[in-house]
């Protein structure tokens, strides 16, 4: 079903949830940019048969959220989205009464690295899906060329500059230049979706660029919750983790930099980015999930 929910600025959010008949804890997940929540309904079902509810909003600028104004919203971005995630874990935990556990995927990993620097207590653990350890040139030049483009051409414009920065070198590395998925049915449903592939504002772009060198510093690390389980989950070929090297480095972060020796890591061999849509070894890849998720709540 699908609902609105009111967060912390009274702003409506979209949010799907999938009910388990006998519910042993909710995954919150949160998804990645430009796409949309119900593009998670066959791993929210598979889910649902080993009783877990699912919940997973459509973030501001994304979905039913903000669906005339894909892309793009007033505020920050990603902060008000990290403190729309908060906010509905502290309504499904007030709702069902059992633990919440994080799925980040993508954009959505860096939220949830955010969200384990801010609210930690809230949940039972969290996998980091698809995702890197940003810290490097490249955040410092993104946030110039956001900075500039709002300044120049306006917050609301699309910033199809960045987007041919980033996802046009992602898709170099694929004689197909299909970086997101080796699946060509996903591929083609993504591409289809109207909710997906669109192009991000520069104030979205502004704002992420912003939440992630507020990442792995003192202060993040000093709100972390040392003891907290963490999967970090990729394909080995995916780009946004760097085929798996920026995967692995944001392991020996949390690990040797954090002090959270309960993070594991796994990365799925000839996959890419949108792993748990790839048809190839699925039923390996959504259990892996599954056994992280048992392993919190048994």
């Amino acid at each position: 079903m699908e609902m609105m929910f009111e967060s912390f600025d009274k702003k409506q959010i979209a949010v799907h949830v999938w009910e388990a008949e006998h519910c042993r804890a909710v995954v919150q997940i949160v998804h990645g940019m430009t796409e949309h929540a119900a593009r998670y309904e066959p791993f929210a079902r598979f889910l649902n048969g080993h009783g877990y509810t699912v919940a997973a909003d459509d973030h501001r600028g994304h979905g039913n959220t903000d669906k005339d104004t894909l892309g793009w919203c007033a505020g920050d971005m990603f902060a008000d989205t990290v403190r729309d995630e908060a906010a509905l874990t502290d309504c499904l935990r007030a709702k069902y009464g059992v633990p919440v556990i994080l799925f980040g995927f993508s954009y959505g990993s860096f939220l949830t690295q955010s969200c384990l620097g801010l609210f930690p207590e809230k949940i039972a653990g969290a996998v980091i899906a698809g995702s890197n350890y940003k810290k490097d040139f490249e955040v410092y030049l993104g946030s110039a060329v956001a900075w500039l483009g709002c300044v120049f051409c306006g917050e609301k414009k699309p910033a199809k500059l960045i987007e041919k920065l980033s996802f046009g070198a992602y898709a170099k590395r694929f004689e197909d230049g299909e970086w997101l998925s080796a699946d060509a049915a996903n591929n083609a449903a993504y591409h289809g979706d109207p909710m997906c592939g669109f192009t991000c504002s520069f104030r979205f772009y502004s704002d992420f660029f912003r939440g992630l060198r507020r990442l792995y510093t003192k202060k993040y690390i000093a709100g972390l919750k040392k003891d907290l389980p963490v999967l970090l989950v990729s394909g080995e070929q995916d780009p946004v983790g760097n085929m798996g090297k920026g995967v692995r480095k944001l392991a020996r972060f949390y690990r040797e930099k954090a002090g959270m020796q309960n993070t594991e890591l796994v990365l799925f061999e000839n996959s890419r980015h949108e792993f748990l849509n790839e048809e190839r070894d699925r039923d390996k890849k959504w259990g892996t999930v599954l056994s992280f998720f048992d392993g919190l709540t048994r």
